[in-house]
């Protein structure tokens, strides 16, 4: 199995390129302060994520962020795929599958209910994957999103 580990402060060296290498491939202008800012709690150990390394300790090939929520409808606990990649060099070769399975069975045995993530909707290969391991599409639902970070300053 691919292995996957928890990343800590002392990996941040090697997560934010990879972190860099996504949010340029989906077009996402944002600048490595804002990274930093973003990933510090994760990598310190706040309790509402976690991200995961994927591949050998000292090279790894991708990463992987998964974020707990709540939900009453679903029973319990829930989670959220933030961001997941995989570098360009060893993306085909089954590794994605084998993450998400790994990792699903894992947080199925600490209680989590249900795993959303959100694909891109010309990203056909990403959903083609996601179907594959058992992610569908909620008939009358639509991920909405409300940017209320500036709020807080009215």
């Amino acid at each position: 199995m691919t292995g996957l580990r928890i990343a800590t402060l002392d990996d941040l060296d090697r997560v934010l390129p990879m972190v860099r290498a996504f949010h340029l491939a989906e077009g996402l202008e944002l600048d490595d302060a804002h990274r930093q800012a973003a990933l510090t709690p994760l990598l310190e150990g706040i309790p509402h994520g976690v991200l995961y390394l994927i591949g050998p300790q000292r090279a790894p090939v991708g990463y992987i962020v998964i974020t707990f929520g709540w939900s009453l409808e679903l029973g319990g606990l829930d989670g959220f795929v933030d961001e997941f990649w995989i570098r360009d060099a060893v993306r085909g070769r089954g590794i994605g599958a084998e993450v998400l399975a790994g990792l699903m069975r894992e947080l199925a045995r600490h209680g989590m209910k249900a795993l959303h993530l959100e694909a891109g909707a010309e990203n056909s290969r990403a959903q083609a994957l996601y179907g594959r391991m058992g992610f569908k599409r909620r008939d009358g639902y639509h991920l909405m999103t409300a940017y209320i970070g500036n709020l807080a300053n009215t």
